[in-house]
């Protein structure tokens, strides 16, 4: 045991194994009714849905929960619990003082206790949201780096606690558990601590072929410490007998499916199947006879995953200078009449069998939420924990000053990609204390989304400082300094890291009471594979600004496999992110200065930036001279869009958002050279049209003057829409005024070809809007 596990923990365990058998008992018994309760007549669903619950799965975790709140954390540690396990959470943190009885009837209800554990909208202490599988388990990993990087950027030493996570071993078929643990800077993190929950089984059966040294060696070669706790102290004592090896041998030759068969027979039947057939089998036998009935189950069913101090051992060996995983053998429904069944996952007890566990862990059914007796061993324990637990309340944190315009007009040729960089490089002028904030994060592609030039001045973040061997090389560009003062993060090519990061970035200021600017690129197209767990990571909290870029099919000799679609949508559709699509530098620069603005606070919010590498001549967004029309329309562009152009008779009008303005510009020049005037639109924020359009209807927070400044229904025309993304993303604009229209988009994967040959096949062009343009004039 090292010094600092055993200064963790209170001294004489084994004066107080009988008062943590008492809590382990009871979070049993109130995690097993919690479920109960959600599912109890009263609480029926009307439509006769099953509200359900997995009183299995809570049960398994509920000796490893015991020994780890009650022995083992501190205020400082940090834990995410598996999703099924969130009745256990709630009844510890009950018993800890944070909950009142009337709250555990609540689990699943409206505004209740939540299926899975919420760090927004639980009443008690929540430290990661979990639910989605994999993504909460590696979440502490991100945790960790950013609760190191936030302390470096204030200049603050680094918290001691450790990062825990609870993981059933089904999460352990997720490719997000096997990306995080492979990425090199993860080996460095000595704070992390998964603990797996072996039961061997899943939602359907049990896992025939999972195997615990496979799992092991792979945590092993990405340089974890690898702890097994697989037998208790009953089953050692047995193996220690005259003819235990043979038991032993037996027990571990065993299948899965063979094992979880034994859990389910009785002392008679366990006599007879034990042995087996194999050599040993007399001496088993024999060793058995000295072994009562009614301790035959324990026999059996002596796993280390249910012995509290086994488990206290294991947690005493954990070695916090490298990432450790501890592998406990455990039963799914262990005290529970559905012990070890293939199909216990998400059964439920029915009354008869609920007043059996009552009767068995002295509990009772009419008084479920009864409390120990003050005074009790078990009552000093939980207050003696709760008060060990106690956190320092996390001061406000102040977001830094974003200014909201950098008042400079932008000229030339440029792209809205290039335009990052220039941004992040005019912030360290023109905004420092917000450039200080800004942390940036890429996985493998800071270059190719012009993060180059920010990445040179601000370094890369490490934990420690490292050379940079190529510092004297006249011919390098992009200079690697790694330092603990660094700014950006770069991850391997896993988007599901990217943006687990983000989330854990963007959640410091509530987390560490440190406010950061956490930005992401990543290629548009792949926005998709990460939108899960950055999804996730926004519903706990987690505020960021994500940027895909290159987009569509503009970025036309990629091909197919480059060119996203859907994405707008995305911006549309994802709640907690305002999405934007620029056309112009300037659009842009202002999209982001408002993204950056709504970071790191209680009422703030994400974003998503879809930019394009297509160079545009910036003249052509007309940004108006006068102050007070430059602020209007900087205030329209981030309410969602402006007129660019306003017909003295409009026939049309064209709406256009990114990279396809020249070609909306110039349909609306050939239109009015067929003596058609046409309105030109340009979109920055298909999402906060939607909201305003909402909003008008009394739905919704959005600005809903926006939509009388852009679409007054006294210019009502009929409407061609196009975008570089499917159609649909700004098909909703024609209802403003109930006007017909046509929407043009991609629907079809991408060729690989010049920018001309892609737009004209998939019908985006300047051609294909001045068609649609006059088929709404002039259908004949």
């Amino acid at each position: 045991m090292n010094a600092e596990a055993g200064a963790r923990r209170e001294p004489a365990l084994a004066d107080r194994l009988v008062a943590l058998g008492e809590v382990e008992r009871k979070v049993l018994w109130l995690s097993t009714a919690m479920i109960a309760a959600a599912n109890a007549p009263d609480r029926r669903d009307p439509d006769g849905l099953k509200i359900g619950g997995h009183q299995a799965s809570s049960a398994s975790m509920v000796s490893i929960m015991t020994a780890l709140w009650f022995t083992e954390l501190t205020s400082d540690d940090r834990v995410s619990v598996k999703p099924h396990a969130s009745p256990v959470l709630h009844a510890i943190n009950y018993l800890l003082g944070e909950l009142e009885p009337e709250q555990l009837g609540t689990l699943r209800a409206y505004k209740g206790l939540q299926s899975y554990p919420s760090r927004s909208k639980d009443a008690d202490t929540v430290d990661y949201s979990t639910g989605s599988v994999g993504i909460g388990a590696t979440a502490p990993i991100w945790g960790a780096i950013a609760r190191r990087y936030a302390a470096d950027t204030a200049g603050r030493p680094r918290q001691s606690g450790r990062q825990y996570s609870l993981v059933g071993d089904a999460e352990l078929d997720e490719g997000a558990v096997w990306e995080a643990i492979l990425d090199p800077m993860v080996a460095e993190l000595g704070e992390i601590v998964w603990i797996v929950d072996f039961n061997r089984q899943s939602l359907d059966r049990v896992v025939p072929n999972i195997s615990a040294t496979r799992l092991q060696a792979m945590f092993t070669a990405a340089g974890w410490q690898v702890i097994t706790l697989k037998y208790g102290h009953l089953l050692q004592e047995l193996f220690s007998r005259p003819g235990g090896e043979h038991l032993k041998a037996r027990i571990d030759g065993m299948s899965n499916p063979e094992y979880q068969r034994m859990l389910r027979c009785s002392p008679a039947e366990l006599r007879d199947r034990m042995p087996g057939a194999g050599a040993g089998a007399e001496h088993i036998r024999t060793l058995l006879e000295d072994v009562a009935d009614e301790d035959m189950p324990r026999v059996i069913a002596g796993l280390g995953g249910h012995d509290i101090g086994g488990l206290v051992d294991a947690f005493g060996e954990i070695d916090d200078t490298r990432p450790t995983v501890i592998f406990a053998y455990t039963i799914k429904g262990n005290g529970l009449p559905s012990a070890g069944h293939p199909q216990n996952h998400s059964n439920l007890l029915n009354p008869a069998q609920l007043e059996v566990v009552a009767a068995q862990l002295g509990e009772r059914t009419e008084d479920p939420w009864r409390r120990f007796a003050a005074g009790t061993d078990a009552a000093l324990l939980c207050a003696r924990t709760a008060e060990r637990l106690q956190r320092d309340p996390v001061d406000a944190s102040v977001p830094p000053v974003v200014p909201r315009d950098f008042g400079r007009t932008v000229v030339g040729r440029s792209s809205t990609q290039q335009a990052l960089g220039r941004l992040l490089l005019d912030l360290t002028r023109l905004a420092p204390d917000a450039a200080r904030r800004v942390v940036t994060v890429a996985p493998d592609v800071a270059s190719s989304t012009n993060l180059g030039g920010w990445l040179n001045k601000a370094g890369v973040w490490s934990s420690a400082q490292k050379r940079d061997w190529f510092a004297d090389d006249g011919e390098t560009i992009l200079h690697w300094d790694e330092r603990p003062t660094g700014q950006h993060i770069e991850l391997g090519i896993a988007e599901v890291n990217l943006v687990s990061l983000l989330g854990e970035l963007g959640a410091t200021w509530s987390r560490w009471g440190e406010a950061l600017l956490p930005i992401g690129t990543l290629y548009d197209p792949f926005v998709t594979r990460a939108l899960e767990p950055w999804s996730f990571g926004v519903y706990g909290g987690g505020q960021s600004i994500l940027i895909g870029t290159p987009s569509g099919v503009t970025l036309a000799a990629e091909g197919g496999a480059h060119q996203s679609i859907i994405t707008p949508s995305i911006g549309i559709e994802q709640p907690g992110v305002v999405g934007f699509e620029p056309a112009f530098v300037q659009d842009f620069e202002w999209c982001m200065l408002d993204a950056l603005s709504r970071l790191g606070r209680p009422d703030g919010s994400s974003s998503y930036l879809r930019l394009s590498s297509r160079m545009l001549d910036q003249a052509r967004a007309s940004v108006p001279a006068d102050p007070a029309a430059r602020e209007r329309r900087r205030r329209q562009v981030v309410s969602g869009g402006y007129a660019m152009r306003r017909a003295e008779h409009p026939v049309v009008t064209l709406v256009g958002m990114g990279a396809l303005m020249p070609e909306v510009l110039a349909a609306a020049d050939r239109l009015s050279a067929l003596g058609l005037e046409a309105d030109v639109v340009c979109v920055t924020s298909a999402d906060r049209l939607y909201r305003a359009v909402r909003a008008r209807g009394g739905r919704g927070d959005g600005d809903s003057a926006i939509i009388e400044q852009v679409f007054p229904a006294t210019r009502a025309a009929p409407m061609v829409t196009v975008l570089d993304g499917h159609p649909h993303a700004l098909a909703f604009l024609a209802a403003v005024n109930g006007v017909r229209s046509t929407n043009l988009g991609v629907t079809e994967f991408g060729q690989t070809g010049t920018l001309q040959e892609l737009y004209a096949s998939n019908g985006i062009g300047t051609d294909a809007i001045i068609e649609a343009a006059l088929d709404l004039v002039d259908p004949t």
